[in-house]
């Protein structure tokens, strides 16, 4: 399980930046995107990967702290998902509004000559 989390995160974090390094903004945003779920799941891994384990503990028995899951990393990543919506939304209003007054979508605003 490791192992596919892994190749995700790079997969992820390979192709993002491999977008941020392309001339069109929507690529770039895109990049950032991918960027923003690979930073996720990176974190999302930092809280022990177990199946079925429950996040919180059910009473105030004695704690083995090896039979559940750690909440503080799924709580940040949930609150990384709702930002990276919103920023990626401002984004495409910026990109929208950049591509309505210079009539390019390219980073610099200019397309190159030919």
């Amino acid at each position: 399980m490791e192992l596919v989390l892994s190749l995700g995160i790079g997969i992820l974090t390979g192709s993002g930046v491999w977008l941020l390094l392309r001339p069109r903004t929507y690529q770039v945003i895109i990049g950032l995107a991918l960027l923003s779920y690979a930073v996720n799941l990176f974190i999302f891994s930092m809280g022990r990967l177990k199946v079925n384990a429950p996040p919180i503990l059910p009473g105030a028995a004695e704690i083995d702290p090896a039979t559940f899951a750690d909440p503080v990393p799924q709580a940040l990543v949930l609150t990384a998902i709702v930002i990276g919506f919103a920023t990626t939304a401002l984004f495409l209003v910026v990109l929208l509004a950049a591509r309505g007054l210079t009539g390019t979508d390219h980073v610099d605003g200019r397309e190159p000559e030919r």
